[in-house]
């Protein structure tokens, strides 16, 4: 089957190439710069398409002999809808690696359509939301009467540009947990807590992450809430903008706030890379209080990123053809797929 990574020449596409070249894949690689695509292509002998996704008859004729799409290129409010179209259309699995629920719930929605096509869609499949989602599904296997989960991590190494981009973009919306089955809008910084790390406690706050509808398609547990680990200075400065939330979703603002990332953010080095791992921690409870706990640690969350998503390509092109439709990482994969990624272990 041949497949195509579109976004080859972003940050984490390059990553994935690097990767996926070392693994002996072949990838069409595709995006929208046609010049970064053809030094990229003779670098490693690679064929390239280099197309926009604002033009559909243009999407579907690029992905013409492409059994599968691994999509890279965000932000993927704007990208995603228009590359799923063009799967749907040509019959070719669907994966990216975003974290924003609102694409996660489009995906979804589309779960018949891609079961009639015959195409696995699996938005995610990534640091965003692999390792969570795996150990939800731990977690809901250990404790079936689960009726909340809490999840949250601890990434070190700082953001990507596209990482950064989309923050800004979550800036404007607020955050997001799930209350009986239902996704709730709430402030930022909604709550705090701590985790424990080696010893330390890990100060946390509330985030829209993408297990917020995630991790209930993959457990059906209807409480869910997700964490990230910040210094405390940055809870109380979201709590501070809260009021400002309609303004800072305004063009304009969104505009001159995304700019300064653009000009300001590369992404972590390998060598930052390197040094800065993740941490991943999961607590269920159900209504008689009987716990679960699960604690991951993982590389840094750009390489995790590149293997579990092409762990999930080799998958799909072994030859396997899992009924079409929406899938999240653990349901196609198992939850104990993150542990058999390099440098994954229980802690």
């Amino acid at each position: 089957m041949q497949w195509m990574l579109y976004g080859a020449n972003g940050y984490t596409g390059r990553l994935i190439l690097r990767e996926a070249v070392a693994r002996g894949l072949r990838p069409v690689l595709a995006g929208r710069n046609a010049e970064a695509l053809a030094e990229l292509g003779r670098e490693h002998g690679l064929p390239v398409r280099a197309f926009p996704l604002d033009d559909p008859a243009l999407v579907r004729s690029a992905l013409d002999g492409v059994g599968l799409v691994l999509h890279c290129a965000g932000p993927f409010s704007a990208t995603a809808a228009p590359m799923l179209e063009g799967c749907l259309a040509t019959g070719a699995h669907y994966l990216d690696i975003t974290g924003e629920i609102d694409v996660f719930a489009h995906c979804h929605a589309q779960h018949l359509r891609a079961r009639e096509a015959g195409i696995v869609v699996l938005p995610g499949t990534g640091f965003d939301v692999v390792p969570t989602d795996c150990v939800a599904a731990r977690l809901k296997r250990e404790l079936p009467t689960a009726s909340s989960l809490v999840l949250a991590f601890e990434a070190g190494g700082g953001p990507s540009r596209g990482t950064a981009l989309t923050s800004i973009e979550g800036l404007g919306k607020g955050g997001r947990v799930r209350v009986g089955g239902e996704l709730c809008k709430v402030p930022l910084a909604w709550k705090t807590r701590s985790f424990e790390r080696e010893g330390e406690q890990r100060f946390a706050m509330t985030i829209p992450w993408g297990d917020v509808f995630t991790a209930f398609v993959s457990t059906g547990i209807p409480d869910v809430e997700v964490y990230m680990a910040v210094p405390p200075a940055t809870a109380a400065r979201l709590r501070r903008i809260r009021w400002l939330a309609p303004l800072l979703g305004l063009g304009p603002v969104q505009a001159w706030l995304k700019g300064r990332v653009r000009r300001r953010v590369r992404g972590p080095s390998q060598e930052r890379r390197a040094t800065a791992g993740a941490t991943v921690w999961g607590e269920a409870r159900d209504p008689s209080g009987r716990e679960a706990r699960c604690r991951l640690r993982t590389p840094n969350g750009y390489e995790l990123t590149a293997t579990a998503s092409l762990g999930i390509v080799q998958r799909l092109l072994g030859g396997e053809r899992p009924a079409g439709g929406y899938y999240t990482p653990s349901q196609l994969m198992g939850a104990d797929y993150v542990l058999s990624l390099p440098g994954v272990r229980l802690d």
